[in-house]
C-alpha cells in the first residue's frame, strides 16, 4: 500500500470518527433518555406491584377485622364491613360477604340492595357480575318472583358462562315453584348428564329429580 493510500485511509477514518462523535453529541441524549426510561419503568413497575400488594393486604386485614368485630351477630358483621373503608376490587368481595351476612340476619332486601350495583355493571368481568346475579337469585328467592328469577338467570346460563350449570339449577328450582315440574325435571336431567357438572351438582340434581317423583334416567 502506498503512502498516499495510507494517508487517505487515515483521513477517511478520522472523518468517520468525527461524524460519529457529532451524531453522539446531537442524538446521544436519546440513548440516555431511553436508559432512564427503562430503569425508571422497571422501578415504577416494582413500586406498583408493592403498592398493590400492600393495598390487598390492608383490604384483607380490614375484612378480617370487620368480621371479627361483629362477633356472632351477622347484622353487626354486615355493618362493620360497610364501614371498614375497603377500596378497589376488594369492595366487591366485601359487599358479597356483606350480602350473605345481611341474608343470615334476615334482611333479604338489604342483601339484594348490596349486590344490585354489581348485577348491572357492564364494566365488571363476567365472573363477578354473573356471581352477583346468581347470588341475588339464591338469597332473594323469598323476595323475587320465580318468573323474574328465571329471566335474570337465563342471561348467565348461556354456553360458556362461568356459572352456567349453577344458574340452570336455580332455574329448575324456580320452575318447580311455578309448577312446571316436567320442565324442571328435564333441566335437572340435563345437568346430571353434563360433562362439566361437578359430582356434588350431579348428586343434587338427581336427588331433586327423585324428590319430585320422577325417574332420574333420561327419557
Amino acid at each position: 500500500m502506498s503512502d498516499t493510500d495510507s494517508f487517505i485511509d487515515e483521513v477517511t477514518e478520522e472523518v468517520q470518527r468525527d461524524k460519529l462523535y457529532g451524531l453522539l453529541r446531537k442524538y446521544g441524549w436519546i440513548g440516555v433518555v431511553a436508559v432512564i426510561g427503562i430503569v425508571g419503568g422497571a422501578s415504577y413497575n416494582e413500586w406498583s406491584k408493592a403498592k398493590a400488594a400492600s393495598a390487598a393486604q390492608a383490604n384483607g386485614d380490614a375484612i378480617t377485622a370487620a368480621l371479627s368485630a361483629g362477633g356472632d351477630d351477622a347484622k353487626a358483621r354486615a355493618a362493620a364491613l360497610q364501614e371498614a373503608g375497603i377500596t378497589g376490587s376488594a369492595r366487591l368481595v366485601a359487599d358479597m360477604i356483606r350480602a350473605g351476612e345481611l341474608h343470615a340476619a334476615g334482611d333479604t332486601k338489604a342483601a339484594i340492595s348490596a349486590l344490585a350495583p354489581y348485577t348491572v355493571d357492564a364494566t365488571l368481568d363476567a365472573v363477578f357480575r354473573d356471581l352477583a346475579i346468581l347470588k341475588t337469585a339464591m338469597i332473594g328467592a323469598s323476595e323475587i318472583s320465580p318468573e323474574d328469577r328465571i329471566t335474570q338467570l337465563a342471561g348467565i346460563a348461556s354456553p360458556g358462562a362461568p356459572y352456567r350449570l349453577l344458574a340452570e339449577e336455580q332455574i329448575a328450582t324456580a320452575q318447580v315453584e311455578l309448577g312446571d315440574i316436567q320442565v324442571a325435571v328435564n333441566g335437572l336431567r340435563a345437568i346430571s348428564q353434563d360433562v362439566e357438572a361437578t359430582e356434588a351438582l350431579r348428586r343434587r340434581s338427581l336427588q331433586m329429580i327423585v324428590a319430585l317423583g320422577a325417574d332420574p334416567a333420561p327419557q
